[in-house]
């Protein structure tokens, strides 16, 4: 097949070297896969290592090499990543969303609705995330079991839910969607939701308190190590994010995206995305794990829209790290999620692609988190660079526009603090360029240009913006976020009882 091998970028995922009970057969071969004399037209399911898969790719782009990824943890490294805000913009010209690729301004919300956003779509569609195909299984939803609990003083009623994905193209691959649905036991009527990407019950309260999503350094000298102090304080001691949505009346959903996605390449050909190409290799932009993870939120959000306890027109999306980056796509392509929550997504979600600080396009080229791109983005590792996307991250965020939309992190310096890996300024940059869009649409951005101090929150607007001063989580911006959210999310106590002959 002619696969070029590069020794130097052979490294793997963190989590690639785990794998979660109860979660492997959700995007691998089922308990009984069919004989080849009951299905002889199936192509054999391929088999590949992460390294393999994207030594594939790589040559399916033509692509001998590529440039090596900074790391994050050793300050003695040639490679260590840059902290040095001289030299961090090597690309300051960022595309302009208002601006047609005929050249035209865009002036008009019609404009912006019927072209320009279009054109936004499909490049990060072609190049970056990737496509879903048209084809996608549909979904059947079972609730597999009803528990009346309590959380802290509130009665909940907390369902199991499982989307079985119709495998009938290719029964070699078997894909399930975990969720579970927390709502208070004694609501009136159907209540505002927000759903969280975690880790689901094996790591208990572990994911969804505030580290869900971890996220690699994938140094290309084969380590993996997360750089020194990511995970420092901020979880504190006071009510969990869950009852703090729960006091407001308000239910939570806790989705399992490595259910029906696996994170790391060797998962490319299971879960949905290898359903979908029949367990065969994917195509250069074929979607990664981001876009499949956003896909399985917006079926998650097909089913809350057939239940009773669920307002589906006031539905967030909120995750953390590389589930941060999944909640960010998530809003970007959905437009019927009400709110986002984007906790520390970092490269690949709310930071500036062009900006040379912390972790760098190079890093997520490379072996150990490429799955989550398009097969396309490798080439902005090399040959090309970051400077020649067609798009950036600020356009991203803007494809969320009206919709309010919560950009959080922790402080990069200090006691306990998150780090610089993720870019806190190159985030807010890029809230800042897609500001424009906002305005257009008749919200309001961020109100300034100035890098805002640690726990000053930018909430005046659609569009917010704020830094604790904790590690890698979102625990502490809860409440500054509920806060802010209550202007957009309805009173579910003041709201009008649902008619009759409601289909709910």
């Amino acid at each position: 097949m002619g696969i070029r091998m590069n020794r130097s970028f052979c490294y793997v995922s963190v989590l690639a070297l785990i794998s979660l009970p109860g979660q492997e057969s959700a995007f691998s071969q089922p308990s009984t896969p069919p004989t080849s004399s009951e299905r002889s037209d199936l192509a054999p399911l391929s088999t590949l290592t992460a390294v393999q898969d994207h030594a594939l790719m790589m040559d399916r782009l033509h692509i001998t090499s590529l440039r090596r990824g900074a790391d994050g943890n050793n300050p003695q490294s040639p490679y260590y990543q840059n902290t040095n805000e001289s030299k961090a913009n090597p690309y300051p010209n960022l595309p302009d969303p208002l601006v047609l690729r005929n050249g035209k301004t865009v002036t008009t919300p019609a404009t912006w609705w019927n072209e320009r956003r279009p054109e936004i779509v499909e490049d990060f569609d072609q190049e970056v995330y990737g496509r879903v195909p048209n084809d996608v299984p549909r979904v059947a939803w079972e609730v597999t079991s009803e528990t009346k609990t309590n959380n802290g003083t509130v009665p909940i009623l907390t369902k199991s839910v499982v989307g079985h994905v119709d495998n009938s193209s290719y029964p070699l691959i078997k894909v399930d969607i975990q969720l579970t649905l927390t709502t208070p036991a004694d609501a009136k009527r159907p209540v505002p939701l927000i759903i969280e990407f975690g880790f689901g019950s094996f790591f208990g309260g572990f994911g969804p308190r505030g580290r869900g999503g971890l996220s690699s350094t994938n140094a290309p000298n084969g380590t993996n190590a997360f750089p020194r102090g990511f995970f420092g304080g901020g979880l504190g001691s006071g009510p969990t994010w869950q009852q703090q949505v729960l006091a407001k009346g308000w239910g939570f959903a806790i989705l399992v995206p490595t259910s029906y996605q696996a994170d790391n390449g060797a998962g490319l050909t299971r879960g949905i995305i290898g359903l979908c190409n029949k367990g065969q290799p994917r195509k250069p932009d074929d979607w990664g794990a981001l876009r499949a993870w956003a896909w399985g939120a917006s079926r998650a959000l097909d089913y809350f829209e057939t239940t009773k306890e669920v307002d589906a027109k006031q539905v967030g999306i909120e995750g953390l790290s590389r589930y941060g980056k999944a909640a960010l796509v998530t809003m970007a392509y959905d437009q019927r999620f009400a709110i986002g929550f984007i906790g520390s997504s970092g490269e690949g979600g709310a930071k500036l692609h062009r900006r040379n600080w912390g972790e760098l396009v190079e890093n997520l080229t490379g072996s150990g988190e490429y799955h989550w791109m398009a097969g396309n983005f490798l080439k902005y590792g090399g040959p090309l660079t970051p400077g020649d996307l067609p798009v950036d991250a600020h356009e991203l965020i803007a494809l969320c526009a009206p919709r309010p939309t919560f950009i959080s992190y922790g402080a990069s310096s200090g006691p306990g603090a998150e780090g610089t890996w993720v870019d806190q300024r190159g985030s807010f940059m890029a809230a800042v360029a897609a500001g424009p869009v906002f305005r257009l649409l008749g919200k309001k951005d961020l109100g300034t240009t100035e890098f805002p101090p640690v726990e000053a929150a930018l909430v005046d607007g659609e569009l917010a913006f704020r830094q604790h001063s904790g590690g890698h989580t979102t625990g502490p911006n809860w409440p500054t976020f509920l806060k802010w959210a209550d202007r957009y999310i309805q009173d579910p106590t003041l709201a009008a009882p649902a008619p009759a002959d409601s289909a709910r």
